[in-house]
C-alpha cells in the first residue's frame, strides 16, 4: 500500500517543477523580448486596415517625432486601432528618412527598420521636418528642427556658450568600471574634431555632463523599454545627462550580441553637444545601431558640429 503514496510524492515533484520550468522560461522570454516586436505582426498592414498594435505604432511613431495628433482634426484616432491617413503620412516620413521605398504601408523592410535597436532621441520634431538633405540654413516646414545637409540640430539650435568649451564628465556611484575607457576615447575623438575639451571629474553632481545607467523608469522623464529596444539617451546642451540601458548587453569592444559602449558614447556625445540625427547610415548620428557593430566619426557628423558652433 506505500506504492499510491510514493507515486503521488513524485507526481507532486513533477507538478512542482513543472511550474518552476514554466517560471524560469517566461523569465528568459521576458528578457530576450524587444519592446518593438509588435510592429513585426503588423507586416502588410495599410491605410484603412484596423488591426490590434496599430495604437502601440502610433505611440512607437510619436516617441519619435513622426505623429502627433494634438495638431490634428484626428485627435480621437490617438488611441484606437485605425490605419488612417495622419499614420499613413507619418510612414511615409519615416520611409523618407531612412531611405526606405515611400509607399506609407508597412512593408517588410520597414518593419525591419523599425525594430532594430536604436537611440531614445526623438528623429524629428512637430511631425513635419525630415533628417535629410536641405539647403543651408532653410527651416523646412513648420518645424523649428533645423536641417544642413544630412545632419539635424535640436529644436532652436541649443549649444554650449564659448565660455563652456571645455567640459567635465563624471560617472554615477556604482558604474561599471569597463565603461571609463570606451567613454574616455569616446571624448576624445570629438575633442580631435572639435574646438571641445573633456576631462573626467569625481564630483558627478558638479559635473558638466553625468553618465549613469539606468533601467526602465529612472526619473528623468524618458524611461527605458528593456531589452533591445532604446539602447541609451542623451538630452541637448547644456542639459548634460548621458544614460546607457542598463539592461542590454555591453562591451568594451565590438563583441558579437553586445552593444559597444565607446560606438554608443560617440552617439550620445554627439547630443550633448547639439547633433540630433543624421539619415546617413554611415555617421555615428544615425539613429540605429546592432550588437556587435563599431563606428567612428563621418564627415557628415563633423561638418554638423562645425556649422552649428559656426567653425
Amino acid at each position: 500500500m506505500a506504492y499510491p503514496k510514493f507515486l503521488s510524492t513524485i507526481s507532486c515533484l513533477l507538478l512542482v517543477s513543472c511550474f518552476f520550468f514554466q517560471s524560469v522560461l517566461a523569465h528568459s522570454d521576458d528578457q530576450k523580448q524587444n519592446p518593438f516586436e509588435f510592429i513585426e505582426h503588423l507586416q502588410g498592414c495599410h491605410k484603412g486596415d484596423k488591426v490590434k498594435g496599430l495604437q502601440e505604432l502610433k505611440q512607437y511613431l510619436e516617441k519619435f517625432g513622426y505623429l502627433n495628433y494634438n495638431q490634428s482634426n484626428l485627435q480621437t484616432n490617438a488611441n484606437d486601432e485605425d490605419f488612417d491617413e495622419l499614420l499613413e503620412s507619418a510612414i511615409k516620413l519615416y520611409q523618407l528618412n531612412y531611405h526606405l521605398k515611400v509607399t506609407g504601408n508597412l512593408d517588410s523592410q520597414t518593419v525591419a527598420m523599425m525594430t532594430m535597436p536604436r537611440c531614445g532621441a526623438a528623429d524629428i520634431v512637430n511631425g513635419t521636418s525630415r533628417m535629410r538633405s536641405g539647403k543651408r540654413g532653410t527651416r523646412h516646414g513648420s518645424s523649428n528642427f533645423h536641417t544642413v545637409g544630412h545632419f539635424t540640430f535640436f529644436d532652436g539650435n541649443p549649444k554650449w556658450p564659448s565660455s563652456k568649451y571645455h567640459l567635465t564628465y563624471a560617472f554615477s556611484s556604482g558604474t561599471r568600471d569597463d565603461v571609463v575607457g570606451p567613454v574616455s576615447r569616446a571624448f576624445k575623438t570629438w575633442a580631435s574634431a572639435t574646438q571641445f575639451t573633456f576631462s573626467q571629474s569625481q564630483n558627478y553632481e558638479s559635473a558638466d555632463i553625468k553618465i549613469a545607467f539606468a533601467s526602465r523608469d529612472h526619473g528623468d522623464g524618458a524611461p527605458f523599454d528593456g531589452p533591445n529596444g532604446v539602447i541609451a539617451h542623451a538630452f541637448q546642451p547644456t542639459v548634460g545627462m548621458f544614460h546607457y540601458d542598463a539592461d542590454e548587453p555591453w562591451s568594451a569592444g565590438p563583441v558579437s550580441g553586445s552593444y559597444n559602449m565607446e560606438t554608443v558614447a560617440l552617439h550620445e556625445i554627439g547630443h550633448l553637444l547639439g547633433l540630433g540625427h543624421s539619415s546617413v547610415a554611415e555617421a555615428i548620428m544615425y539613429p540605429t545601431i546592432s550588437p556587435g557593430v563599431s563606428k567612428g566619426l563621418h564627415g557628415d557628423d563633423v561638418q554638423g558640429i562645425k556649422t552649428l558652433y559656426g567653425v
